[in-house]
């Protein structure tokens, strides 16, 4: 009983503490430490990028997780107390460009991340933020998320204030879906229809 509890701890800390450190060492710190990207088939980071200068050690940011994938820092023009970014080691300037496997890397750490950021702001929700292009907001052509702690009536969102419109089920909303399932890659599952195996709205 004694070991399967030492394996759960193990499994436990594997997750907040990346495998080149040893237990006894602090797994956070003030300074981020400089990173080799894994990958040299591709240009992975960007000499006038903010992060990833800070990924190299050549600017500073306040840390609170890094694995070998990705890190997690302080916003620094933060929307709410806690505000922290989530970020890849290597350079993508879009999601869409971002590989699958480093968007579930990034992915995974939400709710770990996200859990002490509420915690320690005592913050009881969260909204979890990509801006994906310019038009978008997003500022940093460097793949990042953004987790904003958030407390009731914060008021953060003008949108929030916006009532929502009820989805009208009629022949230009048919065609809008119609044309988002054409521009899905060929390798979406479809049954023997040739329809998509998602579920729908309208019987046909």
């Amino acid at each position: 009983m004694e070991e399967q509890a030492k394996r759960r701890v193990s499994m436990l800390f594997s997750h907040i503490c990346p495998s080149n450190q040893s237990v006894s060492e602090p797994f956070c710190s003030s300074e981020v430490s400089p990173s080799n990207c894994l990958s040299n088939e591709v240009e992975t980071n960007d000499k006038d990028c903010i992060f990833c200068k800070i990924v190299r050690g050549e600017a500073s940011a306040l840390k609170v997780y890094e694995d070998d994938l990705c890190l997690c820092i302080l916003d620094t023009s933060p929307l709410s107390h806690g505000h922290s970014l989530i970020i890849p080691k290597c350079h993508f300037p879009s999601l869409k460009d971002t590989p699958p496997s480093i968007v579930g890397a990034m992915c995974s750490k939400v709710p770990l991340i996200s859990e002490a950021v509420m915690k320690a702001t005592d913050s009881d929700s969260f909204n979890l933020l990509v801006n994906n292009g310019e038009s978008a907001g997003q500022v940093i052509f460097h793949t990042h998320f953004h987790i904003i702690p958030r407390k009731a009536r914060d008021c953060l969102w003008d949108s929030e204030s916006l009532r929502r419109r009820k989805l009208k089920l009629d022949k230009e909303t048919l065609l809008l879906a119609e044309r988002i399932r054409d521009k899905l890659p060929q390798f979406v599952n479809f049954n023997e229809d040739g329809k998509s195996q998602g579920s729908s709205l309208i019987d046909n």
